[in-house]
């Protein structure tokens, strides 16, 4: 999000969202394009590792069971690399919803927990909420 002078907002909220799904990828960008919200697309945490890169974002939404670098990981990696990541919201979106990987997601630094299937109107007001 970009600030002129005089307050005024320009540009919206930039969302990387991160899952393996290509459905569910999809669901996620036209709830989020509905919303009016920026959203770029990772398949794996390394993926989304290389994007973070990149560019900044103001929220990463991640699913847990991924390959190559699941949810848990990325969360870490990214918690654990100093001040740069370490007051980006993150919200965990997956159909685990046990109480065990809730909270090893929030030792990790997870920001909040969507459970999957999402309803749209829900997850956006978690996005506004983090985000804000």
């Amino acid at each position: 999000m970009n600030v002129e002078a005089g307050g005024r907002v320009t540009g919206g909220i930039s969302i990387l969202t991160v899952d393996d799904s290509r459905s569910m990828r999809a669901l996620l960008r036209a709830t989020l394009l509905g919303a009016g919200f920026e959203v770029t697309e990772a398949q794996d945490g390394e993926e989304a590792l290389d994007r973070l890169s990149e560019r900044e974002f103001d929220l990463v939404i991640t699913d847990i069971n991924m390959p190559k670098l699941d949810g848990f990981g990325l969360i870490e990696r990214l918690r654990g690399e100093g001040v740069h990541h370490v007051d980006r919201p993150i919200l965990v979106l997956s159909t685990e919803n046990g109480p065990e990987k809730k909270a090893r997601a929030r030792d990790a630094g997870a920001t909040g927990w969507v459970v999957k299937p999402f309803d749209p109107a829900k997850l956006v007001a978690a996005v506004r909420r983090v985000t804000h």
